[in-house]
């Protein structure tokens, strides 16, 4: 029996080797985000997760861990939702809840991003095991407080850890081209784009599903 229970173990796959995907979602609490935007960006977020496409994309492939935060300034990154195995529906229900409730965390702080990217390296570190990692930095400013992209990517972990991102268009007009060339980085790295806050909630349902299905299709990405 012991032998039988050793092979079993041995034979089947765990829980964190079946996960597919670690995605660290970073969410933009800046000064530049009022707070209707923080609410469509934190409520679009929360839909997109609940739509029947990232749903199914979650269920058909395989599980994948899950965590949220929110960045600002240079030490104002604060998680909302620590790790969490998700597999369909009945596990996003209760994150998409936890973050219909949050509110928001800091709001009169400058673009740190090189602070956001090194507090997210830090968090991928703890991550369950899994085949891919991605973060997901969402924002709609360029650096202005603080080291840079490049000094993150320099100095923190990021080792086989794929960055995209998600341009909210409208506040400066130079956060596109700062997020393509600073911001996006490893393979298949892509850049998703919402005309404004209205729109988060579309732009982020494609892009969870392009990062889940990891799907590389036509757009902004290098």
């Amino acid at each position: 029996m012991r032998f039988l229970a050793l092979l079993t173990a041995l034979l089947l796959p765990s829980a964190a080797s079946a996960c597919r995907l670690a995605l660290l979602l970073a969410l933009d609490v800046s000064s530049s985000v009022d707070d209707a935007e923080y609410a469509l960006q934190r409520d679009g977020l929360a839909a997109a997760l609940q739509s029947p496409d990232v749903v199914n994309a979650i269920a058909q492939d395989g599980p994948i861990a899950l965590a949220i935060y929110e960045w600002s300034g240079r030490r104002q990154s604060v998680v909302v939702q620590d790790w969490v195995l998700l597999g369909g529906a009945a596990d996003i229900a209760p994150v998409a809840a936890r973050l219909q409730a949050q509110t928001r965390t800091y709001r009169r702080y400058p673009t740190a991003l090189g602070y956001a990217l090194g507090f997210g390296a830090g968090l991928m570190q703890r991550a369950p095991s899994c085949e891919r990692q991605v973060i997901d930095v969402s924002g709609d400013g360029v650096t202005n407080d603080g080291f840079g992209p490049v000094h993150a990517y320099r100095h923190f972990p990021f080792n086989d850890v794929t960055v995209n991102g998600l341009v909210v268009l409208g506040a400066d007009p130079a956060v596109l081209e700062h997020f393509e060339f600073e911001v996006m980085r490893g393979p298949g790295a892509f850049v998703e784009i919402a005309s404004d806050y209205t729109d988060y909630e579309a732009a982020m349902e494609r892009k969870l599903y392009r990062e889940i299905r990891d799907r590389i299709v036509g757009g902004l990405s290098r």
